[in-house]
């Protein structure tokens, strides 16, 4: 029987205990259906995965005892960073979640000219906060022991313009070089995805001057939440996890 993994933003030794905030009260009680004394796995980020059991099964304060610390599933050797120009709703979502579950360290989320979305102070905030459970949930889902690392949105021009940490690649249709017969990588790679409606012919002149490396892979164009999960898998099966 498969045990349950929980997120939680507290530190966590063995021998202590923790509550769970409202809403992983109500996930774990209502959704997971668990009771007393019933064993789960606590994760917070730091790496490890935490034996525990519920204590206090109350829906909206579930109290759990750690127990040990194990080692969670190891973290791929390659540093992978999913730039995505910001999609719909699910879109995002799907992105965000398949990235998490194929082992991206962080994600930069990217304003760009045909971006449908736009998004600003309040409404921003609570559109990070959504992004963040997605990574959680995906993290918990597929057993790792990190989160990947949520950026701030930023606009196209400044993220050419920051400083590059290894190697930028962008999935671009008829691009003479393909994904799978890139040199072997043994640095960061930021793996550059555009919108619904692709970049610009200035945007992408413009990403060719700061060196960002246009891929194919393959004749067929994809949607924009399909795209950075493929690179990435492609990129894993190459250089990272195989």
């Amino acid at each position: 029987m498969r045990i349950s993994r929980l997120f939680t933003d507290q530190p966590l030794e063995p021998g202590t205990e923790v509550t769970l905030d409202a809403d992983s009260s109500r996930y774990a009680t209502r959704v997971l259906r668990l009771r007393n004394g019933d064993a789960v796995v606590l994760f917070n980020g730091d790496g490890w995965d935490y034996a525990a059991e519920l204590v206090v099964p109350k829906k909206d304060a579930v109290g759990i005892r750690v127990t040990a610390r194990l080692p969670a599933v190891p973290e791929s050797p390659l540093d992978l960073v999913l730039v995505q120009a910001v999609s719909r709703g699910e879109r995002m979502d799907q992105s965000l979640q398949k990235a998490t579950e194929l082992g991206v360290a962080a994600v930069r989320p990217l304003w760009t000219e045909r971006v449908e979305v736009r998004l600003d102070g309040a409404r921003l905030d609570k559109r990070m906060a959504h992004w963040l459970g997605v990574l959680r949930a995906a993290s918990a889902q597929s057993g790792r022991g990190r989160v990947p690392e949520l950026h701030p949105p930023t606009d196209l021009a400044s993220w050419l313009e920051s400083p590059a940490r290894g190697l930028r690649l962008a999935l671009v249709p008829g691009a003479d070089r393909a994904l799978s017969a890139l040199d072997p990588v043994g640095g960061p790679v930021s793996v550059l995805v555009g919108p619904e409606g692709g970049f610009s012919d200035a945007e992408w002149q413009a990403c060719e001057r700061a060196g960002v490396l246009g891929v194919s892979m393959g004749p067929r164009i994809l949607r924009t939440e399909t795209a950075g999960p493929a690179a990435l898998a492609v990129l894993q099966s190459l250089f990272g996890d195989a």
